[in-house]
């Protein structure tokens, strides 16, 4: 594929949100910035943005402005500007159905109660984007899921959702360089430092 790639990292923007749950998505594209040398300074389509290449691929690495919910609004500004199509668009976001850490890549489907995705998918009537999931697991002590993903990690799960971001941004560059039928057989596993309790998780 020659045309422009467009990677959307999903969060919530201001200092609020920063180091949340619901941010992952963020982390995982700016680190992925971070290390193909693209700033993500430019504004614009509703988002914050940068430019690059990757194998000679024009490369747009985004984070929507748009608050969760409204991520659509960005996803399709960009892709209309760039002229992308859907299958062009890799989404990172958090997912509650996978163990704390767990990395998880699709190319296509429901949105799993992510409202995000779920932006994504009713603006652009198309599921067919590629996503890579990072796990969140489920709230411990009956608190709402809003204020779960609204809420940086448990203590003994920091270190878990840090180091996944780091792996998030390692499965994109896969990804980006060999395709995700790769990326796939390289990241789909359980985390065994992040294996839950039992009965803690439920695949929904």
């Amino acid at each position: 594929m020659a045309g422009p790639l467009l990677v959307l990292g999903l969060g919530n923007p201001g200092p609020r949100y920063a180091g949340t749950r619901h941010n992952l998505g963020f982390m995982a594209v700016e680190e992925l910035a971070r290390r193909l040398g693209v700033a993500l300074g430019r504004g614009g389509h509703r988002s914050q943005w940068g430019e690059g290449r990757h194998q000679g691929r024009k490369l747009i690495l985004a984070l929507p402005q748009t608050y969760m919910n409204l991520s659509g609004q960005a996803a399709q500004s960009l892709m209309a500007y760039f002229d992308i199509a859907p299958q062009a668009l890799l989404v990172v976001h958090d997912d509650m159905d996978l163990a704390p850490g767990q990395i998880k890549i699709a190319l296509k489907g429901g949105a799993g109660g992510h409202k995000g995705v779920a932006s994504i998918l009713q603006t652009l009537g198309d599921d067919r984007f590629l996503r890579v999931k990072i796990g969140i697991g489920r709230p411990r002590f009956g608190e709402t899921v809003e204020d779960f993903v609204l809420s940086g990690a448990y203590a003994d799960q920091r270190e878990t959702l840090a180091r996944a971001v780091l792996e998030a941004a390692d499965c994109l560059e896969v990804i980006l360089a060999l395709g995700p039928a790769e990326a796939m057989q390289r990241f789909h596993r359980r985390p065994e430092a992040a294996a839950p309790k039992q009965g803690a998780e439920k695949d929904g």
